[in-house]
């Protein structure tokens, strides 16, 4: 689940399948009492057309729960972090960051950091699409240290300026989940 919407929608279908949820956040869903797996293998069955799945597995959760934990961090708060990145995921996985950040790049083949720049650039698409903001307001959002910064990142990522971004007025931006 990559935002609150897909919340929304898995709250929906485990409430129509008859499952008690006792806690939902991107990437988790727990419930109150267990369901066979003949129960899971059907519902996951029917998450799959909805472009869901039941992830089981350690690592494809921690793989799962550090995405969310980017998309959150990146998408959905507007505040400062003041700590570094890697102290914030470290803590709130309660895992080592060395660990997590070999897992990610073992079974994503890409760095945690390059996914969390992805997402800060879509974020800043996001941004310069709804034109209320001027880039050294969205630089100053997102943390970068100068909008040179963020114009060169984006540039590096898109092949594209930001302020030609913005002119062009395309549809240019990814769904969360093929970032």
């Amino acid at each position: 689940m990559v935002c609150n919407r897909c919340i929304m929608v898995l709250q929906n279908e485990l409430d129509k399948f008859g499952y008690q949820v006792t806690h939902i956040s991107l990437g988790e869903v727990l419930l109150k009492n267990n369901i066979s797996s003949e129960q899971k293998e059907i519902f996951n069955t029917h998450l799959k057309t909805l472009g869901f799945e039941i992830i089981d597995d350690k690592k494809s959760q921690h793989i799962a729960q550090i995405k969310a934990a980017i998309i959150e961090v990146v998408h959905q708060q507007n505040t400062d972090l003041k700590i570094n990145f890697s102290s914030y995921l470290s803590a709130k996985l309660e895992h080592d960051y060395t660990y997590l950040s070999n897992l990610f790049s073992e079974v994503e083949g890409s760095t945690i950091e390059k996914y969390f720049i992805a997402q800060k650039i879509e974020k800043v698409k996001e941004l310069l699409v709804y034109n209320e903001l001027s880039l050294s307001e969205i630089a100053n959002q997102l943390n970068y240290s100068s909008v040179a910064y963020l114009s060169n990142q984006f540039k590096k990522i898109t092949g594209l300026t930001p302020t030609y971004f913005k002119n062009i007025k395309v549809a240019k931006r990814k769904p969360l989940d093929e970032v």
